[in-house]
């Protein structure tokens, strides 16, 4: 019977995937497993790579994903096309510790509810982060969960964990599906605590591709730890549009001030400062919130346009709920507001159907 299913979440890891399954097959020995690539259309063939190998070694699967990106649902896609008692998952780049899965394993089979490989207790080492930056955005990470959740976990951000397939198939309807960390997610979805055991490993230097650890996958991992704070309540795209929106109402002001200092009469101030804040909202938007969907090259120019299209729209909205209500009740401040609150949802809606709708 099928013990253990390895999911690889993967882009652009081509030159990984024959080394990982090597290392796999001298890491389990005779136990039997299989290994998934879950790769989001790597541009540079990560999935026929992972084809060709299986044409040859049945224990290993390819799903390729077309028009959906993002560590998190790549790994529910793969735990959930597993028919193992054992769901274990590994970052494709060879930085984790493969040897390490056996312990692990054993942990979970003699109890445990979940195996974490864990860089942060004693025997484990983080000497292949490749740059003091990399050093710092990891150890942020992990400090900010600890804090939010008040858990006890080492190391909340690692990708390197194993489970019960059953245990993941329980929470798998709870979890976001969003970002590049999705360990806490797991950890926070469970009703119950869960028994968590740390493993120590070696995180090892990256050997082949690009590290996509950066300040953005620090904040998407801080919209979770929101997400989760509010329970679901309010989507964590649309939180994560509004903040972007907030933040293009202070470029707004700032290039507004400086324009008028600049002689510029208000009407001309006021609109150049209208949209130089909807350029950069859209690339706020396009780089975080939409960072799965993200427009390039000549799609982003037409989105652009797209986007200052549709919040124009809702500057149009905003403006005539505002004056409606202001005429109604004479309150500036809470007609200003609900216009407010229509443009926003206003935005949010259009764009996510029109500019970044997947294709």
């Amino acid at each position: 019977m099928l013990s253990l299913t390895v999911v690889v979440p993967c882009y652009n890891e081509r030159a990984n995937v024959a080394p990982m399954v090597a290392a796999l097959e001298q890491a389990l020995g005779e136990l039997a497993w299989e290994v998934v690539f879950v790769d989001d259309d790597s541009p540079d063939g990560t999935a026929q790579a992972a084809r060709d190998l299986a044409q040859s070694d049945p224990r290993v699967r390819c799903i390729r994903r077309i028009g959906r990106r993002g560590l998190s649902s790549a790994v529910i896609e793969g735990a959930l096309s597993s028919s193992a008692d054992y769901v274990a998952v590994i970052d494709g780049d060879l930085q984790h510790d493969e040897t390490r899965l056996p312990v692990m394993l054993d942990a979970v089979a003699g109890g445990a509810d979940l195996a974490i490989g864990s860089r942060h207790v004693e025997g484990g080492d983080n000497a292949g982060l490749s740059s003091s930056s990399r050093q710092r955005l990891s150890d942020a990470g992990i400090r900010l969960a600890q804090i939010v959740t008040g858990t006890r976990v080492s190391d909340p951000m690692s990708g390197f964990f194993l489970l019960r397939r059953a245990l993941f198939e329980r929470l798998a309807s709870r979890l976001t599906g969003q970002g590049f960390k999705i360990l806490l997610d797991l950890i926070l979805a469970s009703p119950t605590p869960l028994n968590i055991v740390e493993i120590p490993y070696r995180f090892r230097p990256r050997a082949a591709g690009e590290s996509k650890l950066d300040a953005l996958v620090l904040l998407q991992f801080a919209g979770l730890l929101i997400d989760k704070a509010l329970r679901g309540a309010v989507p964590l795209r649309f939180l994560s549009f509004a903040l972007v929106g907030a933040f293009g109402v202070l470029v707004n002001l700032v290039v507004l001030q400086a324009a008028r200092a600049a002689g510029m009469p208000f009407e001309g101030a006021q609109t150049l400062g209208t949209i130089i804040a909807m350029i950069a909202n859209f690339q706020l938007n396009n780089q975080l919130t939409y960072r799965t969907q993200r427009l390039k090259k000549a799609k982003a120019w037409q989105g652009l346009a797209l986007f200052l299209v549709v919040c124009s729209l809702g500057a149009i909205a905003n403006i005539g709920i505002a004056r409606a209500l202001y005429a109604e009740n004479g309150s500036g401040l809470a007609a200003g507001a609900a216009g407010a609150a229509v443009g926003v949802v206003w935005n949010y809606a259009v764009s996510a159907t029109l500019v970044w709708r997947v294709r």
